[in-house]
């Protein structure tokens, strides 16, 4: 999943966060102050920072504004007390992709930081290709051979994870999680139809995939 980096100085806040984004299978690091947290973002690679605004050394807002003045590109989410529109305002403007408001439940941050990861890795795909498949992820759009193919916003959705987790070993709970909408239920015959169908669109047989592969006993594997 997503390696993660925490920016809270409220230790029982932390300790929840990271607990909670470690259960979903995330690699979590956390930092307590601004300086730390800007010295971490310009030093590794982090698929996502959850940066609170109220920070000792330097607040939220300024590690946002170096990190982009760094051309660093992650994915940065506020954490804010702060309800003020204006101040929202400023932390997008700054270069944030999302901020929630004090205090959240673990559902909507999950919900939240699924759907940047989401926003931020098919943006930088661009265009993928495969076998006679080009995956247009501006457009949401896919191609066979030139002609376009329908596919409906689910069968996008599990797409992407398969393509963005590629030569790895999905469970369908991994699937469920990534492609589904929060707290919707899905039974394993359910997934196992998406997958049947995305087939029919992807593969040249099949009844014989050479790219979304069924691995036994565990779930599904795309390879290009």
């Amino acid at each position: 999943m997503a390696r993660i980096l925490i920016v809270e100085d409220e230790p029982d806040v932390a300790l929840g966060l990271e607990e909670d984004l470690k259960r979903q299978g995330h690699q979590v690091e956390t930092v307590a102050d601004g300086n730390t947290a800007l010295r971490q973002g310009l030093g590794e690679a982090w698929d996502l920072i959850l940066l609170d605004v109220m920070l000792p050394g330097m607040d939220g807002f300024e590690v946002c504004r170096e990190l982009r003045r760094a051309r660093v590109k992650t994915p940065i989410i506020l954490l804010t007390a702060k309800t003020q529109e204006a101040e929202k305002v400023m932390g997008l403007e700054l270069g944030a992709d999302d901020y929630v408001t004090k205090p959240f439940s673990a559902r909507e941050l999950r919900a939240r930081i699924k759907a940047v990861l989401r926003r931020f890795e098919e943006d930088s795909l661009g265009v993928y290709r495969f076998g006679d498949c080009e995956v247009d992820f501006d457009r949401a759009e896919l191609r066979r051979s030139g002609n376009p193919v329908e596919l409906t916003a689910l069968e996008f959705r599990l797409l992407s994870v398969f393509i963005r987790r590629r030569g790895r070993v999905l469970s369908r709970p991994q699937l469920i999680e990534a492609a589904w909408e929060p707290g919707t239920y899905v039974s394993d015959r359910v997934v196992d139809t998406h997958i049947l169908n995305l087939r029919k669109k992807i593969e040249p047989l099949p009844a014989e995939p050479r790219h979304l592969r069924g691995v036994r006993g565990i779930g599904y594997r795309f390879d290009s």
